[in-house]
């Protein structure tokens, strides 16, 4: 099964953008574990990042059209994007929403809504890194 793992906004800053939150592994280190995971788990396992909405839209699109599971942390766009809402809507495999920190327990109110949560299957959260392996876990037991 083809998994691509999605990543929003300032999530190409992991290992610098504030580790306190976020934790030490980069970005790259990131892709490097998804991909061997996902080997492990019979998954073939592509990852990607961006910071402009309209290039996840287009491979939310794309793997709508191809049938690929999704592994999606949208980051900001988490919390507000119709845009992102309604091409999640037209996903037909496994969408599995993660985030590396808790969104619900953070202080900022604003983060406590997910537009991607409706349709997805499961929701990992506050589990840092290692909360991607667990979501493709669970794509690969669908």
């Amino acid at each position: 099964m083809k998994v691509l793992v999605l990543n929003g906004p300032n999530l190409g800053r992991l290992g610098r953008r504030q580790p306190e939150i976020y934790g030490r592994t980069t970005h790259a280190e990131l892709a490097d574990l998804c991909v061997g995971w996902g080997r492990d788990l019979g998954l073939e396992v592509e990852v990607r990042q961006t910071n402009h909405e309209g290039v996840l839209l287009d491979w939310l699109n794309g793997a709508a059209d191809d049938g690929s599971a999704v592994v999606l942390n949208a980051a900001a766009w988490t919390h507000y994007s119709w845009a992102i809402y309604d091409a999640c809507a037209q996903l037909t495999a496994p969408l599995v929403e993660v985030h590396i920190s808790d969104p619900t327990q953070r202080p900022e109110e604003f983060r406590h809504t997910s537009v991607v949560t409706p349709h997805a299957v499961a929701v990992v959260a506050g589990k840092g890194i290692d909360g991607y392996r667990e979501a493709l876990e669970l794509v690969a037991a669908r």
